[in-house]
């Protein structure tokens, strides 16, 4: 009895080691109802199975699961479910999760439905048999009680004696036995289907002639692929080669993952990129057995064209040939291209710098809706590649000139600057034009900023990479027939261009209810952080674009590029410690990302309130009240804010709500509910770079006496300095001699100068010392690491942390391709 209470418990551990996804949809299902609530839901669940680092979720992937609740079959439970089968969650940590976070009615669920699993423990075999030999099939099961069994050939049933039981026997074997069985087990209306057996009739006469005699067959592999360097636009052959009786099949698999229409032994690819590079193997099998060869590995080394000894041919008026070869003296060209120096394989960069804007509430033009979304989820993956990012939302002409030029200095010799716009623009003559918010009915390149002069100033720096991300319309603009002509441009081989649209076209919105993506970012977020030559990143979002339903015909990708380097977003910055224009960049950067520190205000009636700051952009800023303290005597209070300058766009109407939501920011998720002991109220101030002073307002407690019906209150004014970009001044013109991006524009002369229009430098560094806010600019430092997750700065004397923020909110990939889109709810960014 011990034994068979052993079998018993084996069996019931190997069904809770099975994966998530063998549960039944039904199942599924009922699960996911039971997850789909905010108290003890999905969300929780997803904190809980992050203890393992595999099942962690992105804030992207929570995002998504959130807006499954916009579709009317949508649920975010099933789909965090069936993320965590694809990553092979198995039940038992599934169910230790369910405990962790005290789901009982999800935890006596689950442990039923696993019991009444039913699992294929004994797969039926193929076999061959001669005439009059007697074959077993066999096929058994684990599960609850009563399991029945039914054999099939084919589509129909066997209804001989042993057809309903886990042993099918055919004797004496016949020739109408000849075929392919499968067994269905059964518990109620739950039921699981056997692999196919295949049972082949042999005659006696030829059944041992073959190499491998008998009756298992043979299978032997005789040719392993072979690793290999291989150079881009070249072409690529591995084979292999096996004797088997049936004969063999060929599958072969790069990375293990399958290449479907790779199934001859001979694997041939005849334009490689660095997408081939990688591991490759093949699966060798038949009907009886299965094997697989050596892993090859490829490499993709440089171009054959591209780093090979080329010969220049000058064709002038006499049209004689000039030769002139750039192979090193005494080398051979061949020998040449076969060692390529060792600085073309790996690239680094000194740094990396990224602008980002998105102009939306314009003036006179339409209104747009995605920049906000499509900025803030660039500002995430450009900062999880180290990037410093600064992002910026509806900016007029100044501010953007001004920001600019801040992009500039942050510039030197190396390092990689990223810029991109989302927002109203035109292309004349080939050159591009960005339009500012205030920009007048008809506007014309006097009102804009043209990026190839922007090009132009980037190359002094001698950036080592310069790439343009433009997500705007490249209509002609009628009112516009100056031909700009920006400054001359250097041969530096390290340009890139990514226009969201074709020449003479249009770029387009998605349009949802609460939140709105543009189409390129919508594509571009999927790889913009796959380490490969930005152009080929780049081609591959044109291609995912191609393909998507709502795009075709009317927007296209378009790529321009000079780059001859394999230069990656996703260098690794190389830099020394001890640089004094590296630290000089960080400073400079950090000096536009610093926020007040956390606040304590005590009232006279006894009651403590907390305020909290959070940057949304380098823009935007929320603040949060909190009641920390309040006496007994208080029956209620709360503490809102109020009395802002003129300067900050505030809208009332959405200032000292009780959510984030209801404050207009629809990026920022409260991720733990607010308590109901402890409600925050949130303002979000916008354009604090037209900020002139100090951020100045006035904190007004309401509170409410036991014994009183009237309302109390108590003010008092706050003053917390000028948080994240205001410290810049970007409502100022730019000196000349800034503006000109000389190369002789050392980064220390661009760090006073940005100090200096602040204020003083003495007089800015003694209010941070007076402050205490001087550790902020050290402690923000490091922040250009992190993903976009919104910084909040907190007093050290609190016992107990806010509510952290946390992004963001776009749309999912997954919805991209949905053909439920329709071309109405797409608006384009072009505003003639």
């Amino acid at each position: 009895m011990a034994e068979a209470a052993t079998v018993v418990t084996h069996k019931r551990v190997e069904e809770w080691k099975m994966s998530v996804g063998t549960l039944s949809e039904d199942v599924l299902s009922k699960l996911s109802k039971m997850l789909d609530n905010t108290t003890c839901g999905w969300r929780q669940l997803a904190c809980a199975v992050s203890e393992q680092p595999k099942f962690r979720c992105s804030e992207g992937e929570l995002t998504s699961f959130s807006l499954q609740v916009m579709d009317a079959a949508g649920s975010p439970g099933r789909t965090l479910l069936a993320r965590l089968a694809d990553r092979s969650c198995s039940l038992d940590f599934l169910l230790h999760c369910l405990r962790k976070m005290d789901h009982q009615e999800a935890v006596q669920y689950l442990t039923t439905a696993v019991a009444e699993l039913i699992r294929i423990t004994v797969q039926p075999q193929s076999q061959q048999a001669t005439a009059g030999d007697m074959v077993l099939l066999t096929c058994r099961a684990s599960g609850p009680p009563g399991l029945s069994y039914q054999w099939f050939r084919g589509k129909e049933e066997v209804f001989n004696e042993t057809g309903s039981t886990p042993e099918l026997v055919l004797c004496p074997l016949a020739p109408v036995h000849q075929g392919h069985y499968i067994c269905r087990v059964n518990h109620g209306e739950n039921c699981v289907f056997s692999q196919w057996a295949h049972v082949r009739f042999v005659h006696s006469a030829g059944s041992g002639s073959s190499q491998f005699a008998g009756s298992v067959s043979g299978l032997l592999v005789t040719h392993q692929p072979q690793s290999r360097t291989v150079s881009e636009g070249n072409i690529l052959i591995l084979e292999c080669n096996a004797e088997a009786n049936p004969p063999a099949q060929y599958e072969w698999y790069h990375n293990m993952v399958p290449m479907r229409q790779h199934k001859t032994r001979s694997l041939e690819i005849p334009c490689v990129t660095t997408a081939h590079r990688g591991q490759y193997r093949c699966k060798v099998f038949n009907l009886y057995h299965e094997a697989w060869t050596d892993t090859a590995t490829v490499t993709i080394g440089p171009s054959s064209i591209t780093d090979a000894s080329w010969v220049e041919v000058d064709r002038g008026p006499d049209s004689q040939e000039v030769h002139r070869s750039t192979c090193g003296p005494g080398r051979h060209p061949l020998q040449q291209m076969a060692n390529p120096p060792s600085s073309a394989k790996h690239f680094y960069a000194i740094d990396k710098v990224a602008l980002l804007i998105g102009n939306m509430n314009y003036l006179h033009h339409t209104q747009l809706s995605a920049p906000i979304a499509d900025v803030h989820e660039l500002t995430n993956l450009l900062r999880q590649m180290d990037f410093k990012v600064v992002s910026l939302l509806d900016l007029n002409w100044q501010e953007m000139h001004s920001a600019v030029t801040e992009f500039l200095l942050l510039l030197d010799k190396g390092v990689y600057g990223l810029l991109y716009f989302a927002g109203h623009g035109y292309e004349n003559y080939g050159n591009s034009f960005m339009v500012p918010i205030d920009a007048p009915a008809s506007y014309t390149s006097e009102h804009c900023l043209c990026v190839q002069n922007i090009l132009t100033r980037m190359q002094e720096k001698e950036t080592g990479l310069n790439v343009f991300l433009l997500d705007m319309c490249r209509k002609r603009n009628p009112n516009d027939d100056v031909i700009v002509q920006p400054g001359l441009l250097k041969v530096t081989a390290n340009i890139v261009f990514g226009y969201a649209t074709c020449v003479d076209a249009e770029a387009y919105e998605v349009k949802r209810e609460d939140v709105s993506n543009g189409i390129f970012i919508s594509f571009l977020k999927r790889r913009v952080c796959e380490d490969e030559k930005v152009t080929v990143m780049l081609d591959r979002v044109a291609e995912d674009m191609g393909r998507c339903e709502i795009t075709r015909g009317r927007q296209a990708l378009e790529l321009r590029s000079n780059l001859s380097e394999r230069r990656s977003l996703t260098d690794q910055i190389q830099t020394s410690d001890c640089s004094a224009s590296h630290s000089a960049r960080n400073l400079q950067w950090a000096v536009a990302h610093v926020l007040p520190t956390s606040l304590c205000l005590q009232f006279d009636c006894g009651v403590k309130v907390q305020l909290g700051f959070a940057a949304e952009f380098s823009n935007i800023m929320v603040i949060y009240t909190r009641i920390l303290e309040k006496p007994t005597e208080i029956v209620s209070c709360c503490a809102q804010l109020t009395d802002f300058p003129e300067d900050v766009d505030i809208d009332l109407k959405k200032s000292n709500q009780e959510t984030l939501l209801e404050a207009g920011g629809l990026l920022l998720i409260e991720e733990n509910l607010p308590s109901p002991d402890v409600p925050s109220l949130y303002t979000r101030i916008q354009g604090l770079q037209r900020l002139r002073r100090e951020l100045t307002f006035t904190a007004c407690l309401h509170y409410t006496y036991s014994n009183m019906d009237e309302e109390v209150q108590e003010r008092q004014t706050v003053t917390v300095g000028k948080p994240l970009v205001s410290k810049l001044n970007l409502h100022e013109p730019r000196p000349s001699h800034a503006c000109s991006a000389s190369t002789s524009f050392s980064l220390d002369s661009s760090l006073a100068e940005t100090f200096a229009s602040v204020g003083s430098a003495s007089s800015e560094w003694s209010y941070y010392a007076q402050t205490g806010r001087e550790t902020s600019i050290t402690d923000s430092l490091t922040s250009s690491r992190t993903p976009n997750i919104p910084e909040e700065t907190i007093s050290p004397e609190l016992c107990e942390p806010p509510r952290h923020l946390v992004a963001s909110k776009s749309l999912p990939h997954s919805q991209v391709n949905d053909t439920n889109y329709k071309f109405s709810d797409m608006y384009n960014f072009h505003s003639f």
